[in-house]
């Protein structure tokens, strides 16, 4: 027997199985989830009264609340593709997206609606606290096709224009099953949606903490106070962040009285963390943190940083130096690292090549795409652009992006290592690296910092010969600007194109 595989399976499950527990808390709100699967069957009903019929995408303007949950099933139970935009963006780059995606309708949530009053979408549709009375649910789940697009989802367009990445039915099945069995999650867990839905690390969740029954606990917007006050109020077991959400966390002072003794793991990923930030949680936090990475392109998940039983004898320090790589490839995922010749790289933890991936969570292509759909899937792997080393137990260590490696006087240098270092500096808050024009050397480091409240009095000086004494000479940034903050996207991560373009 062969049975179409979809996330649809799971919030059918959870109804079936566990209707009367508490599927999501989102502020005051709080619904079972037979409450929450009747909300998706009524969305569902809305978005057929409106016209929307199967393979029509719908375009959601939301934070982080339950009516962007429940459309992770609800616009799939209409037979529609789901695009949730980054509420970050700018009024043009949100209307370039609706461009490109043309959606049959676009949901708003009030908190953006002046943002969308600036936007032409075919066909508009404000949430109100009441937008589902009336509207009737869905008699039955469509007959679904694994391989059809029900998600499209668009990267941050860092390196040019943003582009959708097509996630089929079966991708999405298959990465929430594997995600849950390589992170030995439970029906038990209550996890936190700190990370955008619409982001990367975000919208793999939803899937597999309703195929088991778990508890969401929704945060429109990120706020290190408000998120440890929800980890003790509602005993959330696991998290996800970006490092510089960590940082925030850390530099909150009610981390020191807060009962945060229910995490159980937390995971950063989005950008590579330096293991004495990972360190540093773990004290504060009081459980394991891991790294993880993945993409646009994979559904997302690709590796977690999890220990492993022959890591049993190594001491505490050396566990924490494997959580803090990239990590072990997730179940379900084939990766290599490649040299330029396609060929993999020696385990030595030295030799550099490109990250591919052959999964069923990789994507089917990029949308209206076929030139840089056959660029990104060349010769049947995912070309991440991301540079890393395999150590001698497989655990992949990322160097740098390929467009971010610098190449100074023919050495290449790896932003990510200057900035490990220029972080660990006890008054540097946050740091980014980028190449600046050289005209001897062709390019060199240039550092961008921030600093930790009190720290005024750091001069670039004694920054560079910070780094001076941990790295070559030739790795030192020529140049460090203090600023007051860095400039971020969506979900915090630094945006290098940004500082690039600065004088």
């Amino acid at each position: 027997m062969k049975v179409a595989l979809t996330p649809l399976d799971f919030v059918a499950r959870a109804r079936r199985l566990f209707g009367p527990l508490d599927a999501v808390v989102d502020g005051d709100r709080r619904f079972t989830y037979a409450e929450f699967a009747d909300r998706c069957d009524r969305l569902a009903g809305l978005l057929h009264g409106l016209g929307c019929t199967p393979g029509d995408r719908v375009a959601y303007l939301c934070g982080n609340t339950v009516e962007l949950l429940e459309a992770y099933y609800g616009v799939l139970l209409a037979g529609c593709v789901l695009t949730p935009l980054n509420i970050r963006l700018a009024p043009a780059e949100q209307q370039f997206i609706l461009d490109d995606c043309t959606p049959a309708v676009l949901v708003v949530h009030p908190a953006f609606s002046a943002v969308a009053d600036q936007l032409t979408p075919a066909r508009r549709l404000d949430l109100h606290a009441g937008y589902l009375d009336g509207a009737q649910p869905v008699a039955a789940a469509p007959d679904v096709d694994e391989d059809a697009v029900c998600e499209l989802f668009y990267t941050s367009g860092s390196t040019g224009e943003p582009k959708g990445a097509m996630l089929t039915h079966r991708a999405l099945a298959t990465h929430a099953v594997d995600s849950a069995l390589t992170m030995a999650t439970t029906h038990r867990d209550v996890v936190l949606h700190t990370i955008p839905l619409f982001h990367v690390n975000g919208w793999g969740t939803p899937h597999w903490v309703t195929a088991l029954g778990g508890r969401h606990v929704m945060l429109e917007r990120f706020d290190p106070t408000e998120v440890l006050r929800l980890i003790e109020a509602e005993r959330v077991t696991r998290l996800h962040l970006v490092p510089t959400m960590a940082t925030s966390l850390l530099h909150e002072p009610s981390i020191r009285t807060r009962d945060l003794s229910s995490l159980v793991q937390a995971t950063v990923g989005g950008a590579p963390a330096s293991p004495e930030l990972l360190a540093d949680l773990e004290d504060a936090f009081g459980c394991e943190v891991i790294c993880g990475y993945g993409l646009t392109e994979s559904s997302p998940q690709l590796t977690k940083a999890v220990n492993v039983r022959s890591h049993d004898a190594l001491t505490p320090d050396e566990r924490r130096r494997k959580r803090a790589t990239t990590g072990l490839p997730n179940v379900g995922v084939d990766l290599r690292v490649f040299d330029d010749d396609d060929h993999e790289v020696v385990w030595d933890g030295t030799h550099v090549g490109e990250i591919c991936v052959r999964s069923n969570h990789v994507m089917t292509g990029y949308w209206n795409r076929p030139e840089e759909t056959a660029a990104a899937l060349r010769a049947g792997w995912l070309r991440t652009g991301d540079l890393a080393t395999v150590d001698d137990e497989g655990y992949v260590s990322i160097v740098d992006r390929r467009k971010d490696i610098i190449v100074s006087g023919g050495e290449n240098i790896s932003s990510v290592q200057v900035e490990h270092v220029l972080a660990s500096h006890p008054a540097v808050l946050e740091a980014a690296v980028v190449g600046m024009p050289d005209e001897k050397w062709g390019e060199v480091p240039r550092g961008f910092v921030s600093l930790v409240p009190g720290a005024d009095g750091v001069t670039e000086a004694e920054l560079q010969a910070w780094v001076r004494e941990r790295l070559a000479g030739f790795k030192v940034p020529k140049r460090i600007d203090v600023v007051p903050e860095l400039p971020k996207g969506g979900t915090g991560k630094i945006q290098k194109q940004e500082l690039r373009s600065r004088p």
